[in-house]
C-alpha cells in the first residue's frame, strides 16, 4: 500500500497496526508514574501525598503542550496522504525545534517556583516538603517531555508507532532499574526516583531525535529552525493547547479538592488518578490509530473512510474500555497493597477504583471521538468543547470541596470520582454532537 493511497478496504487490519504499538508504547508513560508510586508509597504516606501533588504539577507543566504531540501527527499525516513526504518531515522538523525552546523555558520556570507550586494545593507541610523535591529535580526532564511529544508525533503522522514503543520499553525498563538503585539501593528517597525518571526520559529523547534525523535526511528535509515555520507551528496549536490547559485545569482542580479532604484521600486518590491515566494511555492507543488514520484519509480526499473507520474504533474503545474497567473493579482489593502498607489508604484506594473502572466504557469512547476530531485538524472546535467541559464541571467538583471531609476518607474518594466521573460524561456528550456533524472533515493537504 503506498503512502498515498486510501484506507485499505479491511480498515480493521489498518487500525490495529497502528493501535497495537501505539497502545504498548503509551502505556509506558503512565508506567511511569505507576513504578514511581509503587516504590515512593513503601516509603511513607506523606511521600505518596507528595509524589500526587508533584505528578499532578509536573503533568500539567508538561501536558499542556500536548499539541505537539497532536497536532504535528494531523499536518504530518495529511501530507502524507497528498504524496509529499518532504513536507510531512519538515513539519515534524518544525516541531521539534518547537518543542526543544519550550521546554527549555518551562524547565527553568517549574525548577524555580516548585514550592510555591506544590503550596498552591493545600496539603500538609510534610507533603509540601516531598512534593517540592520532586518537582525541582523532574523539571529537569521537561525539555526531553516536549522533544518525545514533537518526534512521537511525527513518527505516528509517518504511520510509524513501532518505533515510539521501541523507545518506551528500553525507557521503562532503564527507570525501574534507575528508579530501584537510587531509592532503596542508593537511600536518596523521593529525589532518587525523581532522578530516575528524568534520566530514563532524557535517553528515550536523544534516541527518538536521532530516528527523526535519519528520516529528515534520507529525504532531503531541512534541519535547521526556521523562525517564520516554527512560529506558524505555534499558532496552529494554539486551539489545542487551549483544549490541553482547560482539560489539565479540571484535573488539578480535582487534586486541589483532593488535597482539601486530607492526606489520605489525596495518597488515594494520587494512585487512582495513576490508574486511570493507565487505562486513559491503553484506551487512547485507538485515538492514535485515528489521529493517524483520519488525518491521512482527509488528505487523500477520502470522507466515507473516516466514517467507517471511526465507527469501528468507536465499537471497539467502548467494549475495550468496558473490559478493562471489569478488570480494575475485579481487582480492586489486590492492587492497593503493592502501592501502600497504609490500611486507610487501601480501603480508600480499593473504592475508588471501583468507580475508575465503572466509568472506563465512557472513557473509551471520548478518546475516540477526541482522537478523530485531533485528526482532522479540527483544534477550534476542540478548544471551546473542552472549555465548555471545564465550566459544566466546576459546580461538581466545588460542591464537593464545599462538602469539606467526612468521617471516613473512603467515602470522601467515592465521591470525588463520582464527580470526576461525571465530567467524562459531559466531555463525551460534547464529542458525540460534534461527530455526527460533517462540517469538520475538510479534505486535502494544509
Amino acid at each position: 500500500m503506498s503512502p498515498t493511497s486510501p484506507l485499505p478496504t479491511d480498515h480493521r487490519r489498518e487500525i490495529v497496526r497502528l493501535a497495537v504499538p501505539a497502545f504498548l508504547a503509551l502505556i509506558a508513560e503512565p508506567l511511569f508514574l505507576l513504578v514511581d508510586s509503587a516504590i515512593i508509597g513503601h516509603l511513607g504516606t506523606a511521600e505518596l501525598a507528595g509524589l500526587g501533588v508533584a505528578s499532578a504539577s509536573l503533568v500539567t507543566a508538561a501536558g499542556i503542550f500536548v499539541f505537539l504531540a497532536y497536532g504535528t501527527t494531523s499536518v504530518v499525516a495529511r501530507h502524507l496522504g497528498a504524496g509529499d513526504e518532504r513536507s510531512a518531515v519538515s513539519a515534524g522538523i518544525d516541531g521539534f525545534w518547537l518543542a526543544l525552546g519550550l521546554g527549555a523555558v518551562t524547565a527553568a520556570a517549574v525548577a524555580v517556583w516548585a514550592r510555591p507550586i506544590s503550596a498552591a494545593f493545600g496539603a500538609s507541610p510534610a507533603v509540601i516538603e516531598q512534593a517540592t523535591t520532586y518537582l525541582r529535580i523532574s523539571a529537569l526532564g521537561i525539555p526531553a517531555m516536549l522533544v518525545i511529544l514533537a518526534v512521537t508525533g511525527v513518527l505516528r503522522g509517518l504511520q510509524d508507532t513501532t518505533t515510539p514503543l521501541v523507545a518506551s520499553v528500553v525507557g521503562f525498563g532503564a527507570n525501574i532499574v534507575l528508579n530501584l538503585v537510587f531509592v532503596y539501593g542508593l537511600h536518596w528517597g523521593i529525589a532518587g526516583s525523581a532522578w530516575g525518571t528524568v534520566i530514563a526520559q532524557t535517553g528515550m529523547g536523544v534516541a527518538l531525535v536521532t530516528v527523526l534525523l535519519v528520516k529528515a535526511r534520507a529525504r532531503h528535509a531541512r534541519l535547521r529552525p526556521h523562525p517564520a515555520r516554527v512560529l506558524a507551528a505555534a499558532r496552529t496549536g494554539i486551539p489545542l493547547l487551549v483544549r490541553t490547559v482547560a482539560l489539565r485545569a479540571i484535573l488539578i482542580v480535582t487534586t486541589w479538592v483532593a488535597a482539601s479532604l486530607g492526606d489520605v484521600t489525596l495518597a488515594a486518590h494520587q494512585v487512582a488518578m495513576t490508574v486511570w491515566s493507565f487505562l486513559a494511555f491503553a484506551l487512547d492507543a485507538l485515538a492514535i490509530a485515528a489521529q493517524a488514520i483520519t488525518g491521512r484519509a482527509l488528505g487523500a480526499g477520502d470522507r466515507t473512510a473516516v466514517r467507517e473507520a471511526m465507527g469501528t474504533m468507536i465499537r471497539w474503545g467502548v467494549w475495550g474500555g468496558l473490559a478493562l474497567g471489569l478488570v480494575i473493579a475485579g481487582l480492586h482489593s489486590v492492587v492497593p497493597p503493592l502501592f501502600t502498607p497504609d490500611p486507610a489508604v487501601q480501603e480508600a484506594l480499593g473504592a475508588a477504583l471501583v468507580v475508575v473502572g465503572l466509568g472506563q466504557a465512557v472513557a473509551g469512547y471520548v478518546f475516540v471521538l477526541d482522537g478523530v476530531l485531533i485528526g482532522a485538524g479540527d483544534g477550534r472546535w476542540l478548544a471551546w468543547g473542552m472549555v465548555v467541559t471545564f465550566v459544566a464541571y466546576l459546580p461538581l467538583i466545588l460542591a464537593v470541596r464545599a462538602a469539606g471531609p467526612s468521617s471516613s476518607a473512603t467515602r470522601d474518594v467515592v465521591v470525588l470520582w463520582l464527580a470526576f466521573t461525571g465530567f467524562m460524561v459531559i466531555r463525551g456528550v460534547l464529542l458525540g454532537w460534534r461527530a455526527r456533524r460533517d462540517d469538520w472533515m475538510v479534505v486535502g493537504a494544509r
